[in-house]
């Protein structure tokens, strides 16, 4: 089945230039940190953010494993705290998928107030043209509150800024999960 992280995949694989700062806002178990870590190649930098020791781990063996270039950062903090790490305007591309670490308590997942405040400030870390791909799981244990607080602001941002596509699994049962892609216009 193809998946929501394999569509959003593409247009990170389309975004990211060698020498491109990248930020994955939620680690997980660091594929979307691999993929950037690549395509950012050895001048590039990747900083990933998780408030799970765990998926530090699963992420540090992860990218030792598969030999990527030693051009990322893995932090345990909050995403909600990105612009402490880099600057306004000097990200090309920053990855979400919200909801909790697979295989580990649903009760440590992503919340509402701290992943609208991570999206506002990734919107600032952005520069022009860059890329911000959201995937939000509406299922679970919060995940309807958050889709509930981020699409509303997803929804007000201005349309001369930035282009904001919400698709959608319209085959699929259930509550399947939605990708956002936003590109920042100026």
């Amino acid at each position: 089945m193809y998946q929501i992280t394999d569509w959003c995949r593409h247009f990170i694989q389309q975004q990211v230039n060698p020498g491109d700062l990248c930020i994955d806002a939620t680690m997980g178990n660091g594929h979307d940190t691999e993929l950037l870590c690549r395509l950012a190649g050895e001048h590039g930098k990747v900083l990933a953010f998780d408030i799970q020791e765990k998926a530090l781990q699963n992420t540090k063996k992860r990218l030792l494993e598969s030999g990527v270039p030693d051009n990322y950062r893995l932090i345990l903090d909050s995403h909600s705290h990105m612009l402490h790490y880099a600057d306004a305007g000097s990200a090309g591309c920053i990855v979400f998928n919200l909801g909790y670490l697979p295989g580990t308590d649903h009760m440590l997942a992503t919340k509402p107030d701290t992943s609208l405040e991570a999206v506002r400030q990734g919107l600032a870390l952005l520069k022009k043209n860059g890329l911000m791909s959201l995937c939000i799981y509406s299922g679970g244990d919060t995940g309807f509150e958050e889709r509930n607080t981020l699409l509303p602001f997803l929804r007000s941002l201005d349309p001369r800024r930035y282009l904001v596509i919400l698709s959608s699994y319209y085959n699929r049962p259930n509550h399947p999960p939605i990708p956002i892609l936003i590109r920042k216009l100026l």
